[in-house]
């Protein structure tokens, strides 16, 4: 056996002098770091692995084999501090350097780690750090790819990833996610796993935790992104989110939409971001897409619409925040083909997609059972009128934006596109339109979408320019943007609704 030496170390503010370790460990990191006490050495390490320089000159001296030893040797959690710099000076040498790795192959390392990180106690009062820095050294790790990648899922998968993901804490969520993502990325066994029976549970837990501590890290959304919005299993994880179970119906999966948790808009939300922010490196899948819009419209067979929203989303009611976020993310999508300098054929072909499964048409009724804007219901009698309640006859915007936001998916899906052009035209939804070039105040920016679809209306199509010279005068409201335009919105005196004339 070797024999043991018994370093001062200090360990949480407190001199524990019981921590023994074999000798020839000690020396070794002694030795290698030029220290001449543990916490020292362990500094040193930390920093000189940082660099591509110190990571490739330590692995020639075997610093991740005498690490992992040290690890072995420690079995009590009281020993925090040893455990957690040993634990960062691995994360550090496996990060992109494959001589690393390789010892961290040939030595178990994962099996160890492993070890470490369930010993902590996977409960609410747990031991973040170690966890956290534990699951950062396996995605570094992991990231070498091939049989590093099954090394790791195969000791984690699924039951302790799923105690993992039960811990609700941003500390531990995030780097969760890189090491699934790592494991998956390029693994289509390992993706299929994560998306199975066994899998799916991981993947709620994480979106409750997120959505718990309000989690929306780049590790997070690079998972979403690859199982979501380039995958097929938006629904999937959508629908598992719900409280309620599927109902069997003659062979037929279908959800429970009377109601959505939290987590689904919160799952919207970031999906929102990434397609927002991403929309010109990332491909759309049809799947997602299409998923979107059977959302929205779930969403809107729940909705109260008989209540003005006071505020933009999140508004904190989630089914509210389901149909803006599905808004939203359609308002991307459909936008994608034309912010780019080189157009992609399968982005065209989603929101080709989208049109023939009726997207333009549900938005016009959408749009036309709406109430009028605000600078409208101004010209309009007062005692016809309640504020925050409407008529039954109108619907209201539950969100701040809300028309907004149909507009500019109509607008995007009309950008030269003569076939939906002409949709609009056959749909009579050419004056709809034209009458949301107004300031709204409950729709900020409303006016700007309402030019831009009314110039993608009619660009090109002398259909829909002909159609503007059918306009009927009634009675006038002075919108100046409408005016510019070479028309005037009207108000008919006997029915209250607005209509759109030529101002020649």
């Amino acid at each position: 056996m070797d024999d043991k030496v018994v370093p001062e170390l200090t360990v949480d503010d407190k001199i524990v002098a019981e921590v023994t370790i074999p000798e020839n460990v000690a020396k070794e990191l002694l030795l290698v770091s030029n220290s001449s006490s543990l916490e020292t050495a362990f500094e040193k390490l930390i920093e000189l692995a940082k660099e591509e320089g110190g990571r490739l000159d330590l692995s020639s001296k075997n610093v991740v084999t005498t690490v992992l030893h040290l690890c072995q040797s420690l079995s009590s959690i009281s020993y925090r501090q040893l455990l957690l710099s040993s634990l960062k000076v691995l994360r550090n040498l496996c990060a992109g350097e494959i001589r690393n790795q390789n010892e961290f192959l040939q030595q178990r390392g994962v099996e160890i780690v492993v070890d470490v990180i369930t010993s902590v106690g996977l409960t609410p009062d747990t031991d973040c750090m170690i966890i956290r820095v534990g699951l950062q050294l396996l995605g570094n790790y992991s990231v070498g790819g091939g049989e590093r990648q099954c090394d790791v899922w195969y000791q984690l998968f699924p039951h302790k990833f799923l105690k993992i993901a039960r811990v609700r804490s941003r500390e531990i969520c995030d780097p969760l996610c890189m090491v699934i993502y790592t494991c998956c990325d390029g693994t289509d066994g390992l993706l299929t796993d994560l998306c199975s029976e066994q899998g799916f549970p991981i993947l709620i837990e994480i979106l409750r935790t997120a959505s718990a501590v309000d989690l929306k890290e780049v590790w997070l959304k690079l998972l979403l992104s690859k199982l979501c919005i380039e995958g097929s299993y938006i629904s999937s994880i959508f629908f598992k989110l719900h409280s309620f179970p599927s109902i069997q119906n003659n062979g037929v999966v279908t959800h429970a939409t009377d109601q959505f948790v939290i987590e689904q808009p919160y799952l919207l939300s970031i999906l929102s971001e990434i397609v927002n922010d991403q929309i010109e490196h990332i491909v759309v899948s049809h799947d997602f897409a299409l998923s979107i819009f059977g959302i929205l419209k779930n969403a809107f067979v729940v909705v109260d619409f008989s209540i003005r929203g006071k505020s933009d989303l999140p508004v904190g009611f989630a089914p509210i925040d389901v149909l803006g976020y599905s808004l939203t993310i359609l308002r991307d999508i459909c936008a994608s083909d034309h912010m780019t300098s080189s157009k992609e054929e399968s982005s065209k072909d989603v929101v080709d997609g989208l049109v023939s499964s009726g997207l333009i048409e549900f938005l016009l009724n959408l749009l036309q059972d709406l109430e009028p804007p605000t600078t409208i219901r101004k010209a309009m009698k007062q005692d016809q009128i309640t504020e925050g309640i409407i008529s039954s006859s109108f619907r209201c915007c539950p969100y701040q934006g809300f028309r907004r936001d149909i507009v500019s998916i109509i607008g995007n899906c009309a950008y030269r596109r003569r076939y939906v052009q002409d949709e609009i035209r056959d749909k009579n939804g050419i004056l709809l339109l034209l009458q949301q070039c107004v300031i709204d105040e409950d729709n900020p920016f409303l006016r700007e979408w309402g030019i831009w679809c009314v110039r993608n209306l009619l660009e090109g199509n002398a259909e829909n320019q002909g159609a503007i010279t059918d306009l009927e005068l009634q009675g006038t409201v002075d919108v100046p943007e409408l005016v510019r335009l070479g028309i005037r919105v009207e108000v008919d005196p006997v029915t209250r609704r607005t209509k759109l004339v030529n101002a020649s």
